[in-house]
């Protein structure tokens, strides 16, 4: 038996080691199965040029995956939706194809009309590049889409250390409505690029029948949503974003897909088991959704697909994995905690979800070696972020999921005077080894309406009455200090990247609600007010101006490559202090005491940062240090709720 690389970096693992190497083994039996002698993943993973519409010399060739359909036609507003003019011939393995000469315009609306079980009902093509939803009615129609973008920028160079602007295109206009892929290329990217991240993921892209599903349940999985703008569209914003060098990442949803029936893939050609498992464990107990057979070939093949189709066609650089947790357990992680390493070896991981990661992140850096894969699991499944070669699963990053609900605990729970600093390094590193982390402060789920961001749990109401700067309120001042102190420690404590999503860098009050029956259709909450931080007469602009200067020092000092370096924690006068590559941080977190402190270091130390100056709405110059040469020490003096940087 192999001794795999992950045993060595984690050696809880060896009783377990059985199970590393019979998944390692699953991995490459698999590949085995799919490939012909000398096939690539990548050359496995072209399902969108055989299947779907394909421009041929002078006709459309259009095929599709139906094994149950005992008949099938392709009928639309160029056919007059007559389900005899174009009947589509049966080939082998429960495929049909059908060739279209040029009656076929761009633009025109079709849809699939299935025979099968005594019925007969509509479908929208599964490989769909584009579908549109039908005036007056809820339900999308497919779309005859030929791309006609010519791309201006490359890709920039892959960063060491990702800083993540999480977007959401609907949602970022300051106007009550959708917002578009031109419009958020326009006046949101020179907003990202300016504030200094280098990546931005992209939510809800995926087409979705409900909006407010905040794109989670995936009706066409090749079509980027219409509500937004064309597929070309899309294109130009991604092109746009490469210009300003920002690195795009797709929030891919391949862990489950939309119940509907008509305009996804559920019971497509009338078989509830041709894309998912059939019965009870076809279906998600809570999200209400469709889970797919990750075991089935033809599934496989539509999904690692759909992944190449994105960084072909689109030109993404990666992905962030949605829902990993759901796939990887026959349970989906539901009212399980993970607190010992039987829980991940106890027989209830899905092996064939485990062996498509492994498959979709191979294929991913085949297809794309620069790309960026990220994992959300909050199960922390050992090996997520580890190498396949290491007995892993690809992932180049894990989202530190633990941390986000860590502060909600605390800020909901705990006295400030209480905040147990040894457990806050404890929340904020450990990690597994050789697994590197995106870290985060707080989830776009905490923006929703019935939730709170951190600021609005900090500030609550005071947030309609005092953040003027004329206006004085120890509650606000309490929630600024705190915001920044929380960001800044998880920053440069909790990964090798970080993640924000739109409007929490500066406190974007109240939260986020989709149009619904319960708000009459309101787009109010369904927006960004960028404006609040532009006023200057509001303090929402210093939580921007800090998040500004955070996000400079790493571009600056690349500090989240490095490894961190414990230097001091005072639990009584709630002193931290630590080095990350050649960047000293010292935290003051006691709501009223100041605090003194000295460490060594062998060269005079050079300013940064300090939290409480004025442009990030503090009452400095207040904080102080002092380098004693003789003694090769530095006296810090920091007055509470702040915190300070040098370099040393």
């Amino acid at each position: 038996m192999k001794k795999w690389q992950i045993l060595r970096r984690d050696p809880w693992l060896e009783p377990y080691s059985d199970v590393i190497d019979d998944r390692m083994k699953r991995f490459e039996y698999t590949k085995q199965r799919l490939l012909q002698p000398d096939q690539s993943l990548s050359d496995f993973a072209n399902g969108k040029r055989f299947f779907g519409f394909n421009q041929e010399a002078d006709y459309w060739l259009f095929r599709e995956w139906a094994p149950n359909a005992e008949k099938m036609a392709l009928i639309g507003d160029f056919n007059q939706w007559d389900e005899t003019k174009h009947p589509l011939k049966p080939l082998a393995f429960g495929q049909w194809e059908l060739r279209v000469s040029g009656e076929l315009p761009e633009l025109s609306k079709v849809k699939l009309r299935i025979w099968a079980n005594g019925q007969v009902f509509d479908r929208i093509p599964s490989y769909i590049e584009y579908a549109v939803q039908e005036k007056n009615q809820s339900s999308f129609v497919g779309v005859i889409w030929q791309s006609h973008y010519e791309w201006q920028n490359q890709a920039p160079t892959r960063p060491l250390d990702p800083l993540i602007y999480e977007t959401h295109i609907g949602i970022s206009s300051e106007e009550g409505k959708i917002n578009s892929y031109g419009e958020f290329a326009r006046n949101i990217l020179p907003i990202i690029a300016r504030d200094g991240y280098n990546t931005i993921q992209i939510m809800a892209v995926m087409e979705h029948p409900l909006y407010a599903s905040f794109g989670y349940q995936v009706s066409n999985f090749f079509a980027p949503s219409s509500r937004f703008g064309t597929p070309d569209d899309l294109k130009a914003l991604i092109d746009s974003a490469h210009g300003l060098g920002l690195t795009v990442l797709l929030d891919v949803v391949h862990s489950h897909a939309v119940s509907n029936v008509g305009e996804g893939l559920n019971l497509f050609d009338g078989s509830e088991d041709q894309y998912f498992h059939a019965g009870h464990a076809g279906n998600h107990p809570t999200w209400g959704t469709k889970l797919f057979n990750y075991g089935k070939t033809e599934v496989i093949h539509f999904l690692l697909s759909n992944l190449k189709y994105w960084l072909d066609e689109f030109h993404f650089d990666g992905f962030r994995f949605d829902g990993v947790t759901s796939m990887l357990y026959d349970h989906h992680g539901l009212g399980v905690a993970f607190d010992n390493y039987q829980k991940y070896f106890d027989g209830a991981a899905d092996l064939d979800a485990i062996t498509y990661l492994q498959l979709a992140t191979a294929l991913i850096h085949q297809v794309n070696p620069e790309a960026i894969i990220i994992s959300e699991d909050m199960s922390a499944m050992p090996g997520m972020a580890l190498p396949i070669s290491e007995g892993g699963l690809g992932f180049d990053y894990r989202l530190s999921m633990g941390v986000p609900d860590y502060w909600i605990k605390l800020l909901k729970n705990v006295r400030d005077e209480d905040w147990n600093l040894h457990q806050l390094w404890h929340e904020l590193t450990t990690r597994r080894a050789g697994e590197k982390n995106i870290g985060y402060v707080e989830s776009h789920d905490q923006a929703l309406v019935g939730d709170k961001t951190i600021m609005f749990r900090l500030a609550d109401a005071e947030m309609y009455t005092h953040m003027s700067i004329a206006s004085q309120s120890l509650i606000i001042d309490r929630a600024i200090a705190l915001h920044k102190l929380i960001r800044l420690v998880t920053f440069s404590l909790a990964g090798e990247g970080y993640l924000n999503f739109m409007g929490n860098e500066f406190g974007h009050p109240e939260w986020l609600d989709f149009p619904r029956a319960g708000n009459n259709d309101s787009y109010h909450y369904a927006r960004r007010q960028w404006h609040l931080a532009a006023q200057k007469d509001l303090k929402y602009q210093f939580l921007l101006a800090f998040d500004q200067a955070m996000i400079k020092l790493d571009r600056c000092y690349q500090f989240l490559t490095a490894s961190t370096i414990e230097r001091y924690i005072q639990e009584n006068q709630k002193i931290l202090a630590y080095q990350r590559g050649k960047l000293l941080f010292v935290f003051n977190f006691h709501p009223t005491e100041a605090a003194s402190l000295s460490l060594k270091t062998m060269t005079s130390p050079k300013f940064i940062l300090d939290s409480d100056e004025g442009q990030f709405g503090g009452f400095g110059p207040r904080n102080h240090f002092e380098y004693i040469e003789i003694d090769e020490t530095v006296n810090f003096y920091l007055v509470p709720r702040t915190a300070m940087i040098v370099e040393v």
